[in-house]
């Protein structure tokens, strides 16, 4: 009897607590809230930048922050045209660059805060390049990955306990899951994103680079450089739960024409 009583609970919560991805519409997962992740990703993205250190590199720091500007900015005309503005309501855009060579990787928080690593650079090349991934880590945000990953670990590890408990009761847990879902934790034990995931953020991640004024052409271009530069050995972080590099490529080919069509004019 309390065996059913908790399936049936955890059934109900899960139905409660479902939310929609923008842009594509799938159903996720969602135990948290912006209004409780975001103050959380603020103090840890800022516990990051401050460990840095920041890259000195101006040439690149300022192609990170350029790229930066023109996605968010494609982000929040896409999110208007869709009347779903609201869902950015305590976004605070911020984009750095992280002193890092050994690091092949990006993240975006919940909320916007960005960090690319220098590692990274030599791979995306170009402008082009780091749109490609800046639009791709942006989609993370946009479509609540990290929140869907954070809600889907709470009811593995604690059961139906709340944000607001968790933290209450071990604030380094809480902070650690933030960390690890959206991908930050260097020592932590990644929460890699699943490959569903990673493939809506592709999807997701075309369109703004494409409404950000960069050619979509170029992204299965790029992906076919960073497989290239694995050597075939074990996949890079930034590739590590990412499709197969056949079908990622293939599918973004297939997405193209419709992020051709949020071209500007």
């Amino acid at each position: 009897m309390l065996k059913k009583l908790f399936i049936f609970s955890i059934t109900g919560l899960v139905i409660y607590a479902c939310a929609s991805v923008a842009v594509t519409g799938r159903k996720q997962l969602s135990l948290v809230s912006n209004a409780e992740v975001i103050p959380m990703s603020q103090q840890q993205y800022a516990e990051v930048i401050k460990k840095g250190p920041l890259s000195t590199n101006q040439e690149q720091t300022q192609m990170v922050k350029k790229v930066g500007a023109k996605i968010e900015k494609a982000v929040e005309e896409y999110m208007a045209s869709k009347g779903l503005s609201s869902e950015l309501s305590g976004f605070a855009w911020e984009f750095n660059l992280i002193d890092d060579p050994k690091t092949v990787n990006a993240w975006c928080m919940p909320g916007g805060k960005v960090a690319f690593y220098t590692g990274i650079m030599p791979v995306c090349k170009d402008e082009t390049g780091v749109a490609i991934v800046m639009g791709h880590e942006v989609a993370h945000a946009i479509a609540n990955h990290g929140r869907e990953r954070m809600s889907q670990q709470m009811v593995a590890q604690y059961g139906l306990a709340t944000l607001g408990e968790l933290i209450g009761q071990n604030p380094t847990a809480g902070q650690n899951l933030l960390m690890q879902a959206v991908g930050a934790g260097t020592n932590l034990g990644i929460l890699k994103y699943s490959r569903d995931q990673e493939s809506e953020a592709d999807h997701i991640g075309l369109i703004f680079m494409t409404m950000a004024g960069y050619d979509p052409n170029q992204a299965p271009v790029f992906w076919e450089r960073m497989a290239s530069m694995s050597g075939g050995s074990e996949p890079m972080e930034f590739l590590s739960t990412h499709p197969s590099h056949a079908t990622r490529i293939q599918d973004l080919k297939g997405w193209i024409p419709e992020a051709l069509t949020y071209k500007k004019k």
